[in-house]
């Protein structure tokens, strides 16, 4: 019976891929319980808990809760699913707390639970069917999650997430209990007993953690993102919702099948006809749109595509002349062709930014061709642009903002000008038919997916479509909403169409594990003090990415949007700086700090090149109450586009893990404070926290946190926090923790840490010596010397190690960012000209 308590939940998909989705029929009709209370079906415990919603959203207080999301209450309604995820605060998240600390063994946490930071870096590629399910700004594999989750928790206890962006941290903890999921992971599991195992640990035949899932409590600011979270961690009956999906697709397809024909031409230009002598009607796959420039010398229309593509290159020429006279031209010296036109949408003649149809991609009998638009296709593209669309469409003003109104110098001023108005039809007839579907909410998830790729900011990839190597239909350019020179509009039926399988990817779980809600992280009313077991967050980092901003198109197809007062970002538009940023990052830590039961840990997932960032992240997580006890790397192994392309981005994220001290020691510390014996319990129980050793590349490394001044300064940062005088001097805290503790190598260990210490450095050799210690400008100087003595890198190598030795800078010096040091002090080598010599001789 033991082995069968830790089967599989999941059915496997294809080799290697992982256990995805239950290909079984889930009975709609079948007894559910929720929180107590039994129903005959599921669909009559959403209509229950969806009146109860209603009566909160009538409540004008609960309406006033930080991060309450614009939308109407027929909307929110819509989106949810009650108890379980709500597009809007989750009244019920206390309720489930209850519940599952109820369903746990009861047991002394405070002397149970013990564990070391995770220090190991992890490597966990984005190559994975349910990573790739859905599309979002950015998120950590749920792979990556998995170890620290398994790591720092046991089966049943309850994980929080309060920037849940696609909900990742959710998916991990129900893998948690999948073997072959855990199993993928690298690590041994023991069927009969559920224990795990890591061949590469020090004693690979002792357990670390116990197959099971894990509860997860979702949050985000976006109701997207929430929305995004539920269809992930939510299971679907997989025929019934196919049999719908096609349905909706029959049905748009009848509608809006016209405007996606085109006549089949021979090479020369001239219609294919069938046997009957009628013309061949092939169907649309993608149309290229190119800008239209006007000749600064003749003023006539410059049609870009043809004036300036370099088919045997395959890519833009710099250099170009005008069809018309002959001149020599660049982008840069023309000015944009403009067309004035009657907006049917919104009622008002606008002014856009020409262009024109370049190239048509078309498909006949599973055959592809292209063709040069014709009259024919120019004559159908007027007629819809002609007819007045009789459903629905989002045509609100674009949001306030560097992204939402990067376009507005073009004529791009509202939602619906994102996409021609063949897509704006089509996606406007699949959001009708969708409303009043019983499948609304996964089907409303696949519609996502065609919000951003139907729209004018889907790229036109030049080398790939004329040399191959790719599809040359790309991605829309991450973080941003740039709408390139030459965009393409993609016909949507196909996309429909291959996108339910991966609307499938999904957890098979029961959704009494995953309770979700959309408000502020800071506030997250219904959680209490000490009440989560574990906190993983991957939240926003400064003015890297404006969430709010890059989630307006399909929040406004949701007709549910962020409230971004409380955003913790750096934003001009929305008057925030990097000290703004730090507040509201204190804000959201101080309730992680309040939630998080004493004695357990918080994982944050870093992801910024700025110095000044990543020390307002740590100043605000030990103005939290936080103390941290390891950084180590993630390696997400496949870079965006910026970072590939962006010299100062790079490729490994930063891994916090810091810990909440012990209710044990908070409460003698009240009466220890002003006394020595204070100083030195401090010490004692943070020296229990530190990892005992590192390994990175089989060899043993400085743990920087246990080197004396960064003891000294995690003690004066707990003392000022608890508004305590620290009792003791410098000098003599360094005499007496020579004194109480044992020192290796520069680093201090409790003497049974040391002893272990001491083993695992005879068994990796020599230690490899870290480095200067890194407090101000002249020693962060000389510890980059020590490392490029060695060998060049690039920025991106030298920025992770960098931002790991900033825990010791002195606070009152200001932080110098790693760009600056290098650009004013060592030789940088671009790859043009002669090789310098310090690289030649390397």
């Amino acid at each position: 019976m033991a082995g069968e308590l830790f089967k599989s939940k999941f059915v496997p998909g294809k080799p290697g891929s992982g256990n995805l989705f239950d290909e079984e029929l889930m009975p709609n009709d079948r007894p559910v319980v929720c929180l107590g209370i039994e129903f005959p079906n599921d669909e009559a415990r959403r209509e229950y808990f969806t009146e109860k919603l209603r009566e909160f959203l009538s409540d004008p207080e609960f309406r006033k809760i930080e991060g309450f999301p614009i939308g109407e209450d027929e909307d929110i309604l819509a989106l949810s699913d009650p108890p379980y995820y709500c597009a809007c605060p989750n009244p019920w998240i206390g309720d489930f707390i209850r519940q599952w600390e109820s369903e746990k063994p009861q047991k002394n946490d405070l002397f149970h639970y013990v564990r070391e930071p995770f220090a190991a870096d992890v490597s966990e590629g984005k190559n994975d069917p349910i990573y790739n399910a859905h599309s979002y700004h950015t998120k950590v594999p749920h792979k990556a999650i998995m170890r620290y989750i398994l790591h720092y928790t046991s089966p049943g206890d309850i994980v929080f997430d309060g920037f849940c962006g696609t909900g990742m941290t959710g998916v991990a903890a129900q893998m948690c209990g999948d073997i072959n999921a855990v199993r993928e992971l690298g690590y041994r599991v023991d069927e009969r007993t559920g224990n795990i195992f890591d061949p590469n640990a020090e004693d690979p035949n002792k357990p670390f953690s116990k197959i099971g899932t894990r509860k997860a409590i979702l949050n985000d600011l976006s109701p997207a993102a929430t929305f995004i979270a539920y269809n992930y961690n939510t299971p679907v009956d997989i025929a019934e919702f196919k049999q719908e999906a096609k349905r909706i697709l029959a049905e748009v397809e009848k509608e809006c099948g016209w405007m996606y024909e085109t006549q089949h031409v021979d090479a020369n230009g001239k219609p294919v006809l069938d046997s009957d002598g009628k013309p061949i009607i092939g169907k649309i796959n993608c149309v290229i749109w190119g800008d239209v420039f006007v000749c600064p010398n003749c003023m006539n229309e410059v049609v870009f595509w043809e004036a300036a593509i370099d088919s045997e290159a395959g890519k833009v020429k710099d250099e170009f002349s005008c069809s018309h006279c002959k001149t020599m031209l660049t982008k840069r010296n023309m000015e944009r062709a403009w067309i004035t036109k009657f907006d049917t949408v919104i009622g008002q003649n606008i002014k856009q930014a020409k262009q024109v149809p370049a190239l048509i991609s078309y498909g006949v009998n599973n055959h592809k061709f292209e063709k040069k638009p014709d009259i024919n296709d120019l004559q159908l593209i007027n007629k819809i642009e002609s007819l007045s669309i009789p459903y629905d469409v989002p045509c609100m003003r674009m949001l306030d903002g560097q992204e939402t109104r990067r376009n507005d110098p073009y004529g791009i001023t509202h939602v619906h000008h994102f996409y021609t108005k063949r897509n704006l039809y089509t996606l406007s007839k699949f959001k009708n038919a969708i409303n009043g579907s019983r499948y609304f909410r996964p089907l409303q998830y696949q519609f996502d997916s065609l919000v951003i790729r139907q729209s004018k900011l889907t790229r036109f990839l030049i080398s790939y479509y004329f040399h191959g190597g790719g599809g040359w239909i790309g991605t829309p350019l991450s973080g941003t909403l740039y709408i390139p020179s030459f965009s393409i509009e993609v016909q949507p039926f196909e996309t429909w169409k291959n996108r339910i399988a991966k609307t499938l990817i999904r957890m098979k779980s029961s959704n009494d594990g995953i309770t979700i809600s959309t408000e502020d992280a800071g506030q997250v009313n219904k959680l209490h003090s000490c009440s989560v077991d574990y906190i993983f967050i991957d939240p926003p980092f400064g003015s890297n990415l404006n969430y709010s901003e890059l989630s307006f198109l399909c929040e406004s197809w949701l007709k549910n949007r962020t409230n971004n007062i409380t955003e913790a970002i750096e934003s001009k538009t929305q008057g925030k700086n990097s000290e703004t940023y730090r507040k509201l990052m204190t804000v959201c830590f101080s309730k992680t700090y309040t939630i998080l039961k004493p004695g357990r840990w918080i994982t944050v997932e870093f992801s910024n090149t700025s110095a000044g960032i990543w020390n307002g992240i740590q100043t605000a997580l030990a103005d939290a109450g936080f103390i941290v006890a390891n950084v180590s790397a993630l390696d997400k192994k496949q870079m965006s586009f910026k970072a590939v392309n962006t010299p100062t981005a790079v490729k490994q994220d930063l891994v916090i893990s810091a810990y909440k001290p012990n209710g044990g020691f908070e409460e003698r510390f009240i009466t220890e404070a002003g006394t020595e014996e204070g100083v030195w319990d401090f010490i004692r129980t943070h020296l229990k926290y530190l990892p005992v050793a590192k390994i990175k590349d089989g060899k043993l490394v400085t743990i920087s946190e246990r080197d004396p001044r960064i003891l000294f300064d995690q003690l004066v940062a707990y003392y000022v926090r608890k508004g305590y005088n620290v009792p003791i001097s410098s000098s003599a805290f360094q005499e007496g923790l020579a004194q109480r503790f044992d020192p290796r190598d520069g680093m201090y260990f409790l003497h049974d840490q040391a002893l272990e210490y001491e083993r695992k450095k005879s068994q990796a050799g020599t230690l490899e010596q870290g480095s200067l210690f890194v407090s101000d400008e002249a020693s962060a100087i000389a510890w980059l010397r020590q490392l490029l003595k060695n060998k060049p890198q690039t920025f991106q190598d030298i920025n992770p190690l960098f931002m790991r030795e900033l825990s010791g800078w002195n606070k009152y010096e200001q932080t110098l960012e790693l760009a600056m040091l290098l650009d004013q002090n060592f030789l940088c080598y671009d790859g043009k000209g002669a090789l310098p010599s310090q690289i030649h001789a390397y």
